[in-house]
Parts: C-alpha cells; structure tokens; sequence
C-alpha cells in the first residue's frame, strides 16, 4: 500500500498520515527529515546535498527523487509507505512518475480556507513541552495557560493569521496544481500505471476522516 498525502496546511494530512503509520505499520515519510539525515552522512549523495543546503539553496528535483527511490527500498518499506506532502510541485510530480515509483493512491484532503485560518490560528502552544491546545477546539481550563504548568502558552508565527493567509497562498500557487495533476493522471486513458485518486472531505472530526480512507484503502 503506496499513499500519498496531499493538502493544504491545517487540513490534518499529518494527523491522518500517523493514523495510517500506526494502523498498518508502514513509514510516513518525509523529503525535510530525509533531506537532513542524508546530509548528515557521508554518502557521496549526501555529501552533495549537505553542500546544497549549506549554500541557502534549494535541493534539486532529481535529487530529491533519488532520495526517495532510496529510502523506498529500505526494509521498513517492504509493505508500503506513505509519502506525506510530497510532491510539492507538478515538476516533482512527474519526476516521481517518470521514475516509476509505485504509488497506489493519491489522498487529497481538501478544506475550506476560512476553516483552515480558524484552526491555524487558534493554536496556542506550551513552548517548554510541545503541548497544543486550540481556543475553540481544545482550550486551557484557565484562558491562555499551560493545564499542566500553568505556564503561559504562546501563538507561534507560523499560526498567526497575517501568516497563515500568505501560507495558503502559497500553498494554492505551488502546490494546489498538483492536485489538479494526479486528478487528470488518475482519469488518463493513456497512462497505464496510475494511482486511484480520491478527494477526502477534510472538513469533520479526524476519526470520522480516518474511517473512510480505511474504507477507501480496504477497497483498493
């Protein structure tokens, strides 16, 4: 079972990418803790991009491939895995096809941006212990305090609003094409191996999300 999970920030990809991790026993992987692992060897791949990101650049589409042609190999992959915001652009998209890495179905989990502003920036965060809480979702018995602690909680950078508006720009500019892209590869008469692609309704509670791509992959 090879997945992709693809939305925009906020939609809860992440969450559901571990619900399928823990269920099934397969790797959620990411290109960012891959990009740093292999820059930390000294393989004559991660050598190179240890000096790509040491310049301030950005890694190379066919080098990100590689590197996830590699770790896809890796025993822990041997029953699937799941690919977790990634790909990022219709370049990357079809490098990975072009590469024939197999990919059973694409999830598109899709929100309304008013909703994704609301959970984003009702984040509230204990910085000393990682915990989250949400103003309206999940908040502190006292307002803005740590239940534990008691300790004040903080609204990251990332999370206010003004950020989270360009990020979702960005997010429609960059990577909303791919999308688009996996729809029309997944309806291609002309393209033998594809993926299913599927368009989850992000708009409910997690669980209720998690029950129908359980649904979905069981149908696969």
């Amino acid at each position: 079972m090879r997945l992709i999970f693809l939305g925009p920030p906020g939609a809860g990809k992440g969450t559901q990418a571990q619900f399928i991790e823990e269920r099934f026993h397969i790797p959620q992987i990411s290109t960012g803790d891959m990009l740093r692992a292999s820059a930390q060897e000294q393989s004559e791949l991660g050598i190179e991009i240890q000096s790509i990101m040491s310049s301030g650049h950005l890694v190379p589409d066919p080098l990100i491939i590689k590197l996830v042609q590699a770790r896809i190999t890796e025993p822990d992959c041997q029953n699937g895995y799941i690919l977790d915001g990634f790909p990022r652009t219709v370049s990357q998209a079809q490098a990975l096809q072009e590469a024939s890495v197999k990919i059973d179905m694409v999830l598109a989990v899709d929100v309304a941006d008013e909703i994704l502003v609301k959970r984003l920036s009702g984040r509230r965060i204990h910085p000393a212990s990682g915990r989250v809480y949400h103003i309206e979702n999940h908040p502190p018995v006292a307002e803005n305090t740590d239940d534990i602690t008691g300790e004040p909680l903080i609204q990251r950078e990332d999370d206010q609003k003004a950020t989270v508006l360009k990020r979702l720009q960005i997010y429609r500019k960059q990577t909303q094409p791919v999308v688009d892209y996996y729809y029309q590869l997944a309806t291609s008469s002309y393209v033998a191996e594809k993926p299913r692609f599927v368009k989850v309704d992000g708009n409910q509670s997690s669980l209720v999300i998690f029950e129908k791509i359980i649904n979905l992959i069981n149908n696969l």
